[in-house]
């Protein structure tokens, strides 16, 4: 698992990488949390080369929707594939972040 944070103006994209199971998860947290400490920002999750999600990787994408509502920032989830997007549905996941 991989994570690539660029920041351009008030936009900051992170792009991830491979797969967000549990151990990826308890890796990548200390730069979710440092996305959280921006939340005020625009953060767009790019997850185009993310291969899989367990409910770890959830519990970090909601960890920044609440940091992002609660600081007045946005955030959006993009690229997602078809099987993470049947995990976001399933899980309720889809109706909580904003899918471009």
């Amino acid at each position: 698992m991989n994570i690539n944070i660029e920041q351009d103006g008030n936009t900051i994209v992170a792009r991830l990488t491979g797969r967000l199971d549990t151990a990826a998860a308890a890796e990548i947290t200390p730069e979710i949390q440092k996305l959280a400490e921006q939340a005020d920002k625009h953060i767009i999750l790019d997850c185009s080369a993310l291969e899989y999600i367990s409910s770890s990787g959830l519990r970090l994408f909601l960890t920044l929707r609440k940091a992002s509502a609660a600081d007045g920032g946005k955030l959006q989830v993009s690229n997602i594939n078809a099987d993470i997007r049947q995990v976001f549905m399933m899980t309720g996941f889809i109706s909580l972040f904003e899918i471009i």
